[in-house]
């Protein structure tokens, strides 16, 4: 079952949020108050859609309430993603990710209930798309336009297994180059080592590689 998100605001940051989003297979409903943009997003978005976030009537009518996770990520109009947070929140939706522009609004978003506020530019939209898209990946860093290096928290299933077992740069193609545990961190790891629960892999590889074995071993 694909996640859904909901992304408010599709300047450059929230546009590529969207765009990443669906890449990596999820529903994305876009949403902004110009006709303009949503009509850019139209043939991206799983739905695109002209509304006011301000306007809790609005989003009601939408639905979004009953999205699992909504990602406000308005530009420059520092009160409108403020009452949009707030909104958002009094209507229940489960997880809210929003960009803060300064110090100043990320504390304010912070009290009215954001659950994580980022501050990144146009560059950062992928790093928090993968982010979002699976609670497995913790972080996410582009090395170019097709490699990356991600830190994957360790479910149960992978647990009590050692590298050598998983095999993974034979069967996925991406190298294990060091695993957290416990507050310390193992570079290149051994083959022998085993792998235990709540341990954070830090892995690089192609994005493709690396989206595939998080797929495989940690679903």
């Amino acid at each position: 079952m694909k996640r859904e998100f909901v992304v408010i605001g599709l300047g450059r940051f929230g546009g590529s949020i969207v765009s990443e989003l669906i890449e990596l297979d999820a529903d994305v409903m876009a949403v902004d108050i110009d006709p303009g943009l949503i009509e850019d997003y139209a043939d991206i978005a799983t739905q695109a859609v002209v509304a006011d976030s301000t306007d809790e009537t609005a989003l009601r009518s939408l639905g979004i309430h009953n999205v699992e996770h909504v990602i406000v990520a308005i530009g420059e109009n520092i009160q409108a993603s403020i009452l949009t947070t707030l909104i958002l929140k009094e209507l229940g939706v489960p997880k809210l990710t929003v960009k803060a522009q300064n110090d100043h609004h990320e504390k304010v978003l912070r009290k009215v209930g954001a659950d994580k506020v980022v501050r990144p530019e146009r560059d950062m939209g992928i790093r928090v798309a993968n982010n979002v898209v699976s609670n497995n990946i913790i972080d996410y860093l582009e090395l170019s336009e097709e490699h990356s290096i991600a830190e994957l928290h360790v479910s149960g299933r992978i647990a009590g297994h050692t590298l050598i077992d998983l095999d993974i740069r034979a069967q996925y193609g991406i190298n294990i180059v060091a695993i957290k545990r416990k507050g310390t961190i193992q570079v290149s790891p051994q083959a022998d080592e085993m792998i235990e629960k709540d341990d954070v892999l830090i892995v690089i590889g192609s994005d493709l590689d690396i989206h595939n074995f998080e797929k495989k071993l940690f679903h």
